[in-house]
């Protein structure tokens, strides 16, 4: 068992080194972007399924409570954290709209969407990008592996930052560690 566990970290950071070359300019033009949004009164929204679920809500506590350091909340909404909207809507037209839904009624323009998906496949986070751009919205997307859907709905302006990787788990690594980058960087922007 403990070759087994050397075997998971090596390959967590040999994904985290090889991710470290693309992914950090990108990175930086996210945090840029979404500091840039926050400095003119504007929202962070988050949305992912499952593991990604989880980090969108990370993210969003981050941001609304502290990171590493002391700081006024800064305005984020996960998406994925009502359940009762998320199931009224679910159960009076689809799962795919979920996300769709809430962003059309509390995005506004200005505000950006961080959107989080390891395949770039799931219909409710494609339908979420899609309303973001009708909205005038930002998108900052998480991907992995091809980049999928999601990749090809992004327009000039949006951000995607894809993991060079095909294990969910080691996607999801990375943008743990990413979305701890994110927060690191909109506190030093905003705070020196």
């Amino acid at each position: 068992m403990l070759n087994r566990i050397e075997r998971l970290f090596a390959a967590s950071i040999d994904t985290k080194q090889r991710a470290l070359a693309l992914v950090a300019p990108v990175i930086a033009r996210a945090a840029e972007a979404m500091a840039q949004a926050l400095c003119n009164e504007h929202k962070i929204l988050t949305c992912g399924n499952g593991g990604s679920a989880a980090d969108a809500q990370h993210l969003a506590s981050e941001l609304v409570n502290r990171f590493e350091r002391e700081r006024p909340g800064l305005p984020a909404i996960a998406l994925t954290t009502d359940s009762s909207t998320l199931t009224s809507i679910a159960n009076d037209y689809s799962f795919d709209r979920v996300f769709s839904q809430q962003v059309r009624a509390l995005g506004q323009a200005g505000d950006i969407l961080v959107a989080i998906s390891t395949s770039g496949n799931s219909a409710n986070v494609c339908r979420a990008v899609e309303a973001a751009r009708e909205r005038a919205l930002g998108v900052v997307a998480l991907t992995g592996q091809g980049g999928g859907q999601l990749a090809r709905l992004l327009g000039a302006e949006d951000i995607e930052i894809r993991v060079p990787s095909e294990s969910t788990a080691r996607i999801q690594e990375v943008h743990l560690l990413t979305l701890h980058c994110l927060c690191d960087l909109i506190d030093y922007q905003l705070l020196g």
